[in-house]
């Protein structure tokens, strides 16, 4: 009897599956799916003709190194990561039409494609500057299109590091000093030709004034700003010598006081 226990708990243990947190179970009895899901914990199987496929539904971490295409044709190489998961209600499905490998089926193969079109459209340059996340969601979204509805969620992807080909640093180097360059001419271009603009202004607003003037000291203002004067040095105190014909200007002789 002491014996018959040890080899009923074997039985019982060799019955159970667990299913680990961030994963679901699906069921294949005789190589047949079951429709069922099953969530994180144990599950009771038949081990002889009964098995569990464990689906992640976490987040995968999928790194991939490859050469990518540039507009000009040349070769990128590229370290990306994938970030994806499985629809917990949709995993039946995946195993079913896909396959235990469909990371290597459905996920590598479609990213593979879908970098290679996206890059293509770009610039090798453009990889290595801002825009590297217009790339990543360029990716991201033509993955989309294409997995979205057999229960595959991307969720990201992002470039994790890029080596352009020999020689073409120095060339994105020497064009970035070359346009920092021209923009310093043109901005130092801009400042010569507002400071050209400011004294044509300046000078045009003295010509005027001068005009204004000219036009407005008439002869009759002239004799009246002249009776001013005399006015004001006949209610000075000083001694003074007043010199004039009420035509011409004023003529001042002081007594030196």
């Amino acid at each position: 009897m002491r014996k018959i226990f040890p080899i009923i708990g074997l039985v019982v243990l060799s019955s159970c599956v667990v299913v680990n947190p961030g994963y679901v179970g699906v069921k294949s009895t005789l190589g047949k799916l079951k429709p069922r899901v099953y969530q994180p914990g144990l599950i009771t199987v038949n081990p002889l003709i009964t098995r569990v496929v464990a689906v992640p539904t976490r987040t995968v971490n999928r790194e991939v190194r490859l050469n990518l295409p540039s507009k000009e044709g040349l070769n990128v190489l590229a370290e990306i990561s994938i970030l994806y998961h499985i629809e917990s209600t949709d995993a039946p499905d995946v195993i079913q039409t896909v396959g235990e490998r469909y990371e290597d089926v459905m996920i590598l193969s479609v990213f593979r494609s879908a970098a290679a079109d996206v890059c293509s459209r770009y610039m090798a340059k453009d990889m290595h500057s801002g825009q590297r996340s217009v790339i990543e969601n360029a990716i991201k979204n033509h993955m989309d299109s294409l997995i979205l509805d057999r229960g595959f969620v991307i969720e990201s992807v992002l470039m994790k590091s890029i080596s352009l080909p020999s020689g073409l640093y120095e060339a994105i180097e020497s064009k970035l000093e070359a346009e920092q360059i021209a923009q310093r001419m043109e901005f130092e271009l801009q400042q010569e030709r507002l400071e050209a603009q400011r004294k044509k202004i300046e000078a045009q607003g003295v010509r005027d004034a001068q005009q204004i003037l000219a036009e407005g000291l008439s002869e009759e203002i002239i004799k009246w700003r002249s009776l001013e004067v005399l006015e004001k040095l006949s209610a000075s105190p000083n001694s003074k010598l007043i010199i004039t014909d009420g035509n011409a200007p004023v003529l001042i002789s002081e007594d030196g006081n």
